[in-house]
């Protein structure tokens, strides 16, 4: 493999496989993520997990909540990292305004599917879903 193709499949540095189990996928969209310095070295070295992290929109902007970025041994000692703090999410506002159409709609949620790695920022890609029944959860298998 050369150079150019690793670096495309080294991208990715967390993924939500049980979101695309548990939900129907309405729309996806790109934000990034307001960090810490500590948070983004966990992140390189991927103590990330987005299990049960969702998004909320609140006061006209978005957050991430429950996505837990384990800190590093190596940490500096002069910071108390949270590893499970909210962090906000960066979109624009027209994508902000189909968020809140979207959600405002019954049944409408918003979840993380992945964090990635763009021209050196990390990105979190975010999905306006709906809740698949039991039977539909089995049709996936």
């Amino acid at each position: 493999m050369n150079a150019k193709q690793m670096s495309s499949n080294d991208s990715n540095i967390a993924l939500n496989k049980k979101a695309q189990h548990d939900y129907f996928i309405e729309e996806r969209f790109e934000a990034g993520l307001v960090l810490e310095g500590w948070e983004v070295k966990s992140l390189r070295a991927g103590k990330v997990q987005l299990r049960d992290s969702y998004v909320i929109l609140k006061g006209g902007e978005a957050w991430l909540i429950g996505c837990h970025i384990s800190p590093l041994l190596t940490a500096s000692t002069h910071i108390h990292p949270d590893p499970i703090r909210t962090r906000k999410l960066l979109l624009n506002q027209s994508e902000l305004d189909k968020l809140y159409g979207g959600v405002e709609r019954k049944g409408f949620t918003l979840v993380p599917l992945k964090l990635y790695w763009k021209k050196g920022r990390a990105k979190c890609e975010i999905a306006l879903v709906k809740g698949k029944k039991e039977y539909d959860k089995r049709e996936t298998l």
